[in-house]
């Protein structure tokens, strides 16, 4: 346990679901954890007790990505979990593959509908009917990583056959879906929950608190062990996203401090102040050393990913490290603190201003 972590404070200890059981955590809500085919191994799901028009159920917040051995998990938990009752609705925080790989599996199997906000159903949408690339892998992020550094022939040949990467987990998503938005309050049962959209890992995520049981599902925007990644990837490649996210760790300002955050990866904890004030601190200690890295000459993202992460990292780590690299460049560069210069070579690099 590193020491932010220590700061924490974990009420189920090491505790964890079993593969295909829901644990309960509070009054009508239990955990449910899937496996991940990364180095980031595992996603916590959420099941909600609910009542919809008089129907008796439950709402799922997040689904895992499309796999079989998930699609078997969860039939498990719907034999072992769901005390005889239906799924209601199918709830997504946002809209990469391991929050709505399977949510179109799961909303055709209990005809449920979908609730997400419309920026991340349309991006969704978009990249699961389509082939080419999604950020991670494809010809456009070949070319958006050789932009900054990455010009290894092996590394551009793996990105380049990861062109299916997001449509081989999320192969579709529903046609049809209910919004949410910043502001609105869901009733999932006997509870009202309040919608806290946020921005910068996603287009729009959106978290969800329950005043009555002082619960935040807080999906990926806080995460009690690693940093949310944030990165600037081909579609959008003079994003900035990294003061959105901080910005938007603000709204979750007037939550109680004894509010229990559901991650959706990690333990569940309490801490939440802490943890955002973490967050804010090891970003600006990360700019300082990006910052501070230009100061001694030119250098391109790739020559950042070092500085930011010195552990080794395999090929779907690197892009991420990447898009992360270049997300607090560009801060710098739009602050006014860095240059950026493309050389001969076609290669961006960033020098102090």
């Amino acid at each position: 346990m590193n020491p932010n972590e220590q700061k924490l404070h974990y009420p189920f200890g090491d505790a964890q679901p079993e593969p295909g059981l829901a644990r309960p955590v509070a009054e009508g809500v239990a955990w449910v954890q899937m496996p991940l085919p990364f180095a980031l191994n595992h996603i916590n799901l959420w099941l909600l007790r609910d009542e919809i028009d008089g129907r008796q159920g439950w709402t799922i917040v997040d689904c895992g990505v499309a796999r079989e051995d998930t699609k078997a998990l969860w039939d498990r938990v719907f034999e072992t979990s769901l005390d005889g009752l239906p799924v209601l609705r199918v709830l997504v925080t946002h809209m990469h593959p391991d929050h709505i790989g399977l949510a179109d599996w799961l909303c055709k199997r209990w005809q449920a509908p979908l609730w997400i906000s419309m920026t991340d159903f349309m991006t969704a949408s978009f990249w699961s009917s389509r082939s080419g690339g999604s950020g991670a892998g494809g010809e456009g992020a070949v070319a958006h990583f050789a932009r900054h550094g990455l010009v290894d022939p092996e590394s551009q040949a793996k990105i380049r056959e990861r062109s299916n990467y997001y449509l081989s987990l999320v192969p579709s998503v529903p046609a049809r879906f209910t919004r949410m938005m910043h502001g609105d309050t869901v009733r999932i049962g006997k509870h009202g929950w309040r919608v806290i959209t946020g921005y910068g890992h996603a287009p729009e995520h959106v978290s969800l608190y329950c005043a009555d049981l002082k619960l935040l599902i807080s999906g990926d925007m806080v995460l009690p062990r690693i940093s949310t990644n944030i990165s600037v990837f081909d579609h959008e490649p003079d994003a900035n996203p990294l003061p959105l996210y901080l910005k938007s760790l603000d709204g979750y300002a007037d939550l109680p401090e004894e509010t229990l955050v559901l991650p959706s990866h990690g333990r569940p904890f309490t801490g939440l102040h802490e943890r955002v004030r973490q967050q804010h601190e090891h970003h600006a200690e990360r700019l300082a050393e990006v910052l501070a890295a230009c100061q001694e000459g030119p250098k391109s993202t790739t020559d950042i990913v070092p500085v930011l992460f010195k552990r080794a990292l395999d090929l779907h780590q690197l892009t991420f490290a990447m898009g992360e690299a270049l997300a607090h460049l560009h801060v710098l560069y739009h602050a006014g603190k860095l240059r950026r210069h493309l050389g001969e070579d076609g290669i961006i690099r960033f020098t102090a201003a």
